[in-house]
């Protein structure tokens, strides 16, 4: 049984499938299959049951992966120790963020971080929280930047700020003549959201039950886009409204589109650092928390 095996195991046993658990751990899927099935002759019992399109975890296997993570985490955890020495700001630092945090908080938050330890770069990843959850588990990522709420065994959740959100329109609209908002307005006009698996969007549409029962205005709906960025072009086409997180405010062309800010109560989100609590830098760790609040400065949060 070796490190290379378990770290086999649990790729599939995330991913379910052959062909993408041997991309991730960067083999061929031959050479991932027949690792898996020395190994579940050399443990004499069956971690898999396959089909011809799927793959499923055995009870017995649930309990192998569980322990396999466990190991895979100590080892990390040599490694860790080992590289960083007794400098925890040296070696390189894993961050991910997700899609909504991740370019609007980095171009603030790195070079603070820089300047509080230059000797630690950074390897960044964005991604969505049912993707990076599993990453922080398996020690892919060492860190990630999440909103609340986000729970997981064995890791450290720490709130870092909170964050307004409020109605992007295009520069002709009527509610340009309004102050602040109503939530219930959203569903009276095309609302603009990111697709399926977004956090934000699902605390968009629980900020209005409105929307989030499906009551819109006749011939009004909700559009999905692919990226907050993407959701501020078609706004200013005029294809209809959304709702952006305060910090993804920068540089609106004000020719083209309106802010304004939601009537109380705010809708507003916690975004939230997370690590293992086995992870080895704690100095390295809290160096990414200065830096966000750092960050938050720039950002008016």
């Amino acid at each position: 049984m070796t490190l290379t095996e378990l770290k086999y195991i649990v790729m599939l046993a995330d991913e379910k499938h052959f062909g993408r658990a041997a991309e991730r751990c960067h083999v061929s899927q031959p050479t991932l299959s027949v690792a898996v099935k020395k190994l579940e002759e050399e443990l004499g019992t069956a971690i898999f049951e396959r089909s011809k399109n799927s793959v499923y975890i055995t009870p017995l296997g649930e309990q192998i992966i569980a322990q396999a993570k466990r190991v895979m985490d100590q080892a990390n955890m040599i490694k860790e120790l080992a590289a960083s020495g007794k400098n925890q700001l040296k070696s390189p630092l894993k961050i991910g963020a997700i899609y909504t945090i991740a370019p609007y908080l980095f171009p603030f938050m790195i070079p603070a971080l820089h300047k509080a330890a230059t000797n630690m770069p950074l390897m960044i990843e964005e991604d969505l929280t049912e993707n990076l959850r599993p990453k922080l588990r398996n020690g892919e990522l060492d860190a990630i930047i999440v909103a609340l709420p986000f729970r997981e065994p064995d890791v450290v959740t720490q709130p870092i700020y909170e964050e307004e959100f409020v109605v992007l329109m295009p520069k002709n609209h009527p509610w340009t003549e309004l102050k602040q908002i109503e939530t219930d307005q959203l569903s009276t006009d095309n609302l603009l959201l990111l697709g399926k698996g977004h956090c934000f969007s699902e605390q968009v549409l629980e900020a209005c039950p409105l929307m989030n029962g499906g009551d819109f205005s006749e011939g009004r709906t909700v559009v999905n886009g692919s990226s907050l960025e993407t959701i501020r072009y078609m706004v200013s086409s005029g294809l209809g409204v959304t709702v952006l997180p305060k910090s993804a405010v920068t540089n609106i062309n004000h020719d083209l589109l309106e802010v304004r800010p939601f009537a109380a109560p705010v809708p507003k989100r916690t975004v939230a650092l997370a690590w293992r609590a086995s992870f080895p830098r704690p100095n390295a760790i809290d160096a990414v928390s200065q830096a966000i609040r750092d960050a938050c400065k720039h950002l008016n949060l």
